[in-house]
């Protein structure tokens, strides 16, 4: 098999099932939008705010899984493969349950936070409740999802999030509509969803622990390896707040600029993250493929996997912007009837048609990164890029507008590829890579 196929072999998979993940969010809009109020809508689109960026924090338990899956796969380990899905499983299941206990006081200090309309504070802090039971499965799901990336198994994802997003959106039309449960329902369909997509997860990964001798199963839960996962997971889960920060202050900064900039600055950035789920599927095989390579130790396959991902992202990158490009006034229109909004979008779509390209290297590099478990370096260059370039940048540039905050936005994407790019250079040279 050529080294292109497997890109693509895992490649298209993923980026296939991230395309279901908006696709479940129109849904849920088309049918809370049809109901006697708004405010059903207002509260789903509070609470799936507040769990985005807090699932979005969890990450770092699939991207840590897969790196840690793919050198054990490499090394043609099973012993490790299966020691790296139970530890993994088991930090997820601690959090879960960490989760499950604390979600009741963090609902409502979230809802609070996101300043939500009185009238909607309610139903929000209700959904959130609800939504939170599903934490154990989230995480888990995660941790199974990352595990068959890194063993190439990139399928198994695609048929997690087909089924979890399917069944969510039949349960959608049942709750909501049928038994009249409105958010809550909308709320109750995705905990039941999620439940399922944990037991598929969880079933493709189970021919891994068959023939497990109950002593091979207490020293691989006992062992040191802990202190690596827990090294590789930390440095991801700062990369991974600093990068929400970035996001975070990118939003709040747009408010202040006015309802019409916050709206169309938050289209565009939805578009945008969009746009980064054909990028991600290059990532992810750059996970596992670099994984593997470094888990053989072999440099010219770490070597080559590394040009042929970069050569698709590249033209991937490249293909989104111009897509964007061809296709501005139709977008806007698509996104917003507001005449205002739609030209304050207008105003700034450039730096939109300009991102894909630019943010090319830095997901291409955090792949690589993953799979080879070099994961310390992608804490400090993130913390470098926030600190050092993305809030002096927006200092400096608050003259220009809004257009300072999307230069600073740009220019923060720019600085993870090139310091990544730096750090790769250095690891290169040195062969330091493992």
């Amino acid at each position: 098999m050529s080294l292109h196929h497997k890109i693509w072999r895992i490649a298209g998979p993923l980026i296939l099932s991230n395309l279901s993940v908006p696709l479940l969010g129109l849904v849920d809009t088309a049918i809370l939008g049809h109901l006697e109020s708004p405010t059903y809508l207002a509260a789903v689109a509070v609470g799936s705010s507040i769990l985005a960026f807090f699932y979005w924090g969890f990450g770092f338990l699939r991207m840590g899984t897969t790196g840690a899956s793919a050198q054990a796969w490499g090394a043609a380990d099973r012993d490790s493969q299966v020691e790296v899905l139970l530890q993994s499983a088991s930090l997820a299941l601690g959090l879960g349950l960490a989760v499950l206990l604390i979600g009741p006081w963090l609902a409502p200090l979230a809802v609070s936070a996101m300043q939500t309309p009185p009238s909607a504070r309610e139903l929000a802090i209700s959904y959130l409740d609800i939504r939170l039971l599903s934490a154990p499965a989230v995480l888990l799901t995660y941790v199974a999802v990352g595990w068959l990336i890194g063993q190439q198994r990139a399928r198994w994802a695609l048929v997690v999030m087909v089924a979890t997003n399917g069944l969510n959106i039949v349960l959608d039309y049942l709750l909501i509509m049928g038994a009249g449960l409105n958010s809550d329902g909308a709320a109750y369909a995705s905990v039941i969803s999620e439940y399922c997509g944990a037991g598929i997860a969880l079933w493709a990964v189970a021919p891994a622990l068959r023939g497990l001798a109950r002593r091979q199963l207490g020293r691989m839960l006992a062992s040191a390896n802990y202190r690596q996962l827990l090294q590789t997971n930390s440095a991801l889960f700062v990369r991974t707040a600093a990068l929400l920060f970035a996001f975070a202050f990118f939003t709040a900064q747009s408010a202040g600029f006015g309802a019409s900039v916050l709206a169309a600055n938050t289209i565009l950035l939805n578009l945008l993250l969009f746009t980064s789920h054909g990028l991600d599927g290059f990532a992810h095989a750059a996970e596992a493929l670099v994984g593997e390579s470094a888990g053989r130790r072999r440099a010219d396959e770490f070597t080559a996997v590394c040009k042929a991902c970069g050569q698709w992202s590249l033209a991937t990158g490249a293909l989104l912007s111009l897509a964007l490009l061809l296709a501005q006034t139709p977008i806007i229109a698509l996104m917003t009837d507001l005449p205002e909004v739609r030209a304050s979008a207008h105003e700034h779509f450039a730096w939109l048609v300009a991102l894909p390209l630019i943010s090319v290297a830095s997901y291409l590099l955090d792949g690589i990164f993953i799979g080879a478990l070099q994961t310390r370096w992608m804490q400090y260059t993130m913390l470098l890029c926030v600190l050092g370039v993305y809030l002096p940048v927006w200092q400096l540039s608050q003259g220009l507008g809004s257009h300072g905050l999307w230069l600073a936005f740009t220019l923060f994407n720019l600085a993870r590829g090139l310091s990544l790019g730096l750090a790769f250079g250095h690891l290169q040279r040195r062969q330091r890579w493992w």
